[in-house]
């Protein structure tokens, strides 16, 4: 009887162990997230300005904000960085992938490098872009004192060339972290079905395009994913590598929410811009989340 009750005892606690470690991380996750996330939508419906007022305007500050000029030029530059951004860093990563599925010598050495980027902060990187942009300091300065004085870069300080600045340095930390996922997607194709496809007499260029590329569709759909979620939250590599200039020429949501919240204090406006991007992500992320939910069951 003794035997029995101890191994329920251990059995319980074998089954609650895991619950009571994890309950304070989850607590602080619903506190911290998902209160938050809550608190933001609340402060989007009230007319908060330097502190939060819980005088509810309705849907005021959303027809506020979709009438600024600002809010236009951010959604404007973050279309055009996040379709460059992920078209660009998909056919890089893609590109990777398939080079060094050719089983080359160097592999080692190659892939670590290709994903150090991914391991810098994007305010690393963006600090890092921005010295070697300048045309006081940077590239342009170095081309001419090796003697091409008549070259010329200055996109970081061009308002219509900035926002490709931004695009060349997301796409260099990022590409290399795409090209990892392709190449596991390759890696994970049967050689089989590539071997019969080579007998039937298939070209390599048949062979990607019929075969590789249609079986990729997940690793597709998830570095869709991924990217359409750093182009939205992307505010630290714009701070560090433009600081949402020249003028407003970079200006991207993040930085459009954040310069309204805490340096014009106009917090209800910057709570709808928060909501309305987190409104977008939602509308990737869910149905992705649907999809793959789908497939296990």
């Amino acid at each position: 009887m003794a035997t029995s009750v101890t191994a329920d005892f251990r059995t319980r606690l074998q089954d609650w162990l895991p619950k009571v470690v994890l309950a304070p991380s989850f607590a602080v996750i619903l506190l911290f997230v998902y209160g938050f996330i809550a608190f933001t939508v609340v402060l989007s419906f009230t007319g908060s300005k330097m502190l939060p007022k819980w005088d509810f305007i309705g849907f005021e500050n959303y027809a506020k904000l979709f009438a600024l000029q600002h809010w236009s030029t951010a959604v404007t530059n973050l279309a055009i960085f996040a379709t460059l951004y992920i078209v660009i860093c998909t056919l890089v990563g893609l590109a990777l992938a398939i080079f060094l599925d050719q089983k080359i010598r160097g592999e080692g050495l190659l892939r670590p490098i290709y994903l150090y980027p991914m391991a810098l902060s994007f305010i690393v990187t963006g600090t890092a872009w921005k010295w070697f942009l300048d045309p006081g300091i940077g590239l342009e300065k170095t081309m001419r004192l090796w003697g091409w004085e008549s070259f010329s870069f200055t996109w970081i300080k061009d308002n219509d060339m900035a926002i490709y600045t931004i695009v060349i340095a997301a796409v260099w930390q990022t590409s290399g972290f795409v090209m990892a996922m392709f190449l596991a997607g390759l890696r994970g194709i049967d050689n089989e079905i590539l071997k019969a496809a080579q007998i039937d007499g298939a070209s390599n260029w048949q062979l990607y395009r019929r075969i590789v590329i249609p079986l990729l569709r997940p690793a597709f759909l998830s570095a869709f994913v991924i990217l359409f979620h750093l182009a939205i939250k992307s505010y630290d590599l714009v701070v560090a590598l433009t600081g949402g200039g020249p003028g407003r020429s970079t200006e991207m949501p993040a930085t459009f929410m954040y310069s309204y919240t805490f340096t014009r204090n106009q917090m209800g406006i910057g709570a709808s811009s928060a909501v309305i991007m987190l409104m977008t992500i939602a509308a990737i992320m869910i149905p992705y989340l649907y999809s793959e939910l789908k497939e296990k069951k």
